[in-house]
């Protein structure tokens, strides 16, 4: 066998029995419904329409810590121009994403995803993870991790998708 493709074969080998591929940019985001911290139902289909940035955060993730604040921000700065924001935080136990958002002070819809679901659906491979949604419901920027400074391109991102 050639050695430049012994990692496709190892690839393809292990991940046989996955039926899911990563999110891609241009790609139609997948839906989903998910419970919120204040035990409502939110489905993604439901915010078509608007430009949605869907962050997926743990209460364990440093990083994500640090993002939350420019979150708040964002979602207060444009949330009346037709975006939103859900925060899928991922912690084992859905009291603990909760209890950690209350005392972030996030603003808006922290939904839970205990099971991992979501996440594992967008196979995203880091944390904090940013998926950024058209209002037609297509993915168009996605982020892996955070750097100080990120921010200022999701706030340019968001503007541009909120004037299409």
């Amino acid at each position: 066998m050639r050695h430049h493709l012994l990692p496709l074969v190892v690839s393809l080998a292990l991940g046989a029995n996955v039926a899911h591929a990563a999110v891609t940019a241009q790609a139609a985001a997948p839906d989903f419904t998910l419970k919120s911290a204040e035990g409502k139902n939110l489905r993604l289909k439901e915010q078509r329409g608007q430009v949605v940035l869907v962050n997926f955060w743990a209460s364990w993730c440093g990083p994500c810590r640090q993002e939350m604040p420019h979150l708040n921000r964002l979602y207060d700065k444009y949330k009346a121009s037709g975006f939103t924001l859900l925060a899928v935080n991922i912690d084992d136990d859905a009291r603990t994403g909760s209890a950690t958002a209350t005392k972030w002070g996030l603003k808006f819809p922290v939904l839970l995803d205990a099971d991992k679901t979501v996440s594992k659906l967008y196979d995203l491979g880091s944390m904090p993870a940013t998926v950024l949604i058209d209002r037609d419901g297509k993915v168009r920027f996605l982020h892996h991790g955070y750097r100080e400074g990120t921010e200022e391109a999701y706030e340019k991102q968001i503007r541009e998708l909120v004037k299409e």
